[in-house]
């Protein structure tokens, strides 16, 4: 059994587009359907009774106006609010969320003191601190709340950019490969993964960026393996991408980082 039927994706802005990304390379022959709720980003900097109604609103859309066969939630702040919720009310749909990788940093880190950079929203909730937690005999996390630093990669402007990094990163300490200094730093918000350039300059080339677009891209496969729903056709998929926001800068955006090999209809929603 195959399905052509696409998947769906959401996010508070453009920061699921490195999640997206992934998945395409993984999946080329899928097709998705993503939605970039813009006009009310970020996610990470509300409450979670907002980010709970937009994620229930983002689901239906994609479920009766696409009839979408898996979700992913392409948001930290989203599925740590919304995920459970959303599984509960939505028991047949094939779901995956995105989580700071704590994990996979502890893997790799050889100096067992790890930095992780995400929204206060991520931070703040019971799924993180749980996380975390749970691997608390492992390694030392040091934890950055980066206020600002999504809405400023959301309108592209360096400058802030810029200014936020220089505050954040020598909050977390010092970076390096040797005893007592971090060599890992866990990219908590799908945001951060398009300003690791900006970051190196902080870093230094040779410590480690963990983000989750990978990751999620394979559970999607698993997931769509064992509900005999995974596009088994030749053609590469097709992609619909929409925003609640500016719809000229999300276009500029979408075709800068996702690379498109064809032309995408990007829309308003």
């Amino acid at each position: 059994m195959t399905s052509n039927r696409p998947i769906g994706v959401f996010d508070s802005g453009i920061g699921g587009l490195s999640i997206l990304k992934a998945l395409r390379t993984e999946l080329p022959h899928e097709s998705f359907v993503y939605i970039a709720d813009s006009g009310n980003a970020p996610y990470g900097e509300k409450g979670d009774a907002f980010v709970i109604d937009r994620s229930r609103a983002l689901t239906r859309t994609l479920l009766d106006d696409y009839g979408v066969k898996a979700l992913v939630i392409a948001c930290n702040t989203a599925t740590a609010a919304a995920a459970k919720l959303i599984r509960a009310e939505f028991p047949d749909l094939p779901l995956v969320g995105v989580e700071p990788a704590l994990k996979p940093a502890v893997q790799l880190s050889q100096t067992r003191k790890i930095g992780v950079m995400a929204t206060r929203g991520t931070l703040e909730s019971a799924k993180f601190a749980a996380l975390k937690a749970s691997l608390a005999d492992q390694a030392e996390f040091i934890i950055q709340p980066c206020d600002g630093l999504a809405a400023a990669i959301e309108t592209q402007n360096i400058p802030k950019i810029i200014a936020l990094l220089e505050e954040y990163t020598p909050a977390i300490g010092q970076f390096g490969t040797q005893n007592g200094q971090i060599d890992t730093l866990v990219l908590g918000c799908t945001h951060y993964p398009f300003i690791s350039d900006l970051l190196r300059v902080h870093t230094g080339a040779d410590v480690h960026y963990i983000d989750t677009g990978a990751p999620v891209a394979r559970q999607t496969r698993r997931l769509l393996e064992a509900a005999c729903t995974l596009n088994t056709s030749a053609e590469l998929g097709d992609l619909q991408l929409f925003t609640t926001g500016d719809l000229d800068s999300f276009a500029k955006l979408t075709k800068l980082w996702l690379n498109l090999p064809y032309t995408a209809r990007i829309s308003k929603i």
